[in-house]
């Protein structure tokens, strides 16, 4: 079976030559790699190209995760396509193979992957990432949930629905929440695993949730967060976080990092609630060209992990 794959990036020679290698060494041999570029000024197309991937301009100021994705996608020719954000990279030479497999399936639309942090990552991040991507597939969700960090889709389906070009956020929830109301299946792959890079500050943390709540509450209008609501959540969360830091044996290595990630996660939250009808080109900036729970269980696989060159 073979596939596009479109990368969204800007400015990320640093990880990209890591996702390039790991597609690379798929047991997925014909895989057409399409680069959607919103400006990098480093490196990174320059990388692309060498590594045979085709290369999609997108200026700055028309760049929204949507309409990159619509860009990628119109220029992709096979009906799957999987969708990778620049600063991930597979564990397994079979990611690519897992990801597709539920495609067997003429109803499925949309397949999504487990993501997991790197050794650097802030520990509420890991925390994240193991309650929304556990180490249970689910072939039949229940639910629109998925992330376009480590996804694919139907082309076809997406010529019908494209993407949200007006969200500052979640356009993988609105696709998702449209196909699963059209009664087609979303697939949750828990071997298609990747390493997702954020070493995100303090400010890139608030930005992050503020934009998604804005787009949630475009998405949900009757939902609501309140100040209540993030005392409630930061406590909770910093409470849990600490719990598991401590049996972890990681309690003072990951102390003020856990107050401040859910601090920013929660209040840029609120603060996305109440902006969701602001959207202006210094919105925009903000968010896309900023400066500057459950303990994870190892998962045994009986395939050995891609080991990438530079350690």
């Amino acid at each position: 079976m073979n596939c596009s794959l479109v990368i969204r990036a800007y400015n990320e020679a640093r990880h990209l030559p890591r996702l390039l290698e790991g597609i690379a060494r798929q047991t997925v041999k014909e895989v057409e790699v399409i680069l959607v570029d919103s400006g990098s000024t480093d490196e990174t197309v320059a990388i692309a190209e060498s590594y045979g991937a085709k290369v999609v301009h997108i200026p700055p100021q028309e760049f929204t995760f949507g309409r990159s994705l619509n860009l990628g996608l119109a220029a992709a020719t096979h009906e799957l396509v999987v969708i990778a954000s620049a600063h991930v990279y597979p564990v397994y030479p079979d990611w690519l193979e897992r990801l597709l497999e539920p495609f067997a399936d003429p109803q499925a639309a949309l397949t999504y992957g487990k993501q997991r942090g790197m050794e650097t990552t802030k520990f509420s991040e890991q925390q994240v990432f193991a309650q929304w991507f556990p180490d249970v597939s689910q072939p039949r969700q229940n639910h629109p949930f998925c992330n376009n960090a480590n996804a694919c889709i139907r082309r076809s389906l997406w010529e019908t629905h494209p993407y949200d070009e007006t969200l500052t956020g979640l356009e993988d929830l609105a696709w998702a929440k449209w196909a699963f109301e059209q009664g087609h299946v979303i697939a949750y792959v828990a071997e298609a695993e990747i390493i997702h890079v954020h070493n995100e500050t303090p400010r890139g943390v608030f930005n992050r949730y503020r934009r998604e709540a804005m787009a949630f509450k475009r998405l949900y209008p009757a939902a609501h967060f309140s100040l209540y609501d993030v005392v409630r959540m930061v406590s909770g969360n910093v409470s849990s976080d600490l719990w598991h830091a401590f049996r972890q044996r990681l309690f003072w290595r990951s102390l003020t990092g856990i107050f401040w990630f859910r601090w920013m996660q929660f209040w840029g939250t609120y603060q996305g609630y109440r902006q969701s009808a602001e959207w202006n080109w210094q919105l925009r900036q903000t968010f896309y060209y900023p400066r500057g729970t459950n303990t994870p269980e190892p998962q045994n696989r009986d395939v050995e992990p891609i080991r990438y060159n530079g350690g």
